[in-house]
């Protein structure tokens, strides 16, 4: 086996981002692929997304683009603010 075939640890920023009232849910997926989920609308917004340092970059699949900034562990992508969801 070479350095190539190990797996990866998932980046940090993978996992569930959710907005303080619960209504917006977004999983970053560790394959650079992202779920958003809108009240009860799953999957209401899929696309890739890149991360450049603590900077996010989305595409989703219709082709619209928008960003995302990690700071002091909150992601704060376009208007919305999320917080990574707490696992039991």
């Amino acid at each position: 086996m070479t350095s190539n075939d190990r797996p990866r640890d998932p980046h940090p920023y993978v996992g569930m981002w959710v907005t303080s009232d619960g209504f917006i849910r977004q999983e970053l997926l560790p394959n650079g692929r992202y779920d958003e989920a809108r009240g009860n609308r799953r999957s209401a917004y899929t696309g890739s997304y890149t991360v450049t340092g603590n900077h996010l970059d989305y595409v989703d699949d219709t082709g619209f683009t928008a960003t995302g900034d990690v700071r002091d562990g909150v992601l704060f992508h376009e208007h919305l603010v999320l917080y990574r969801e707490s696992r039991p």
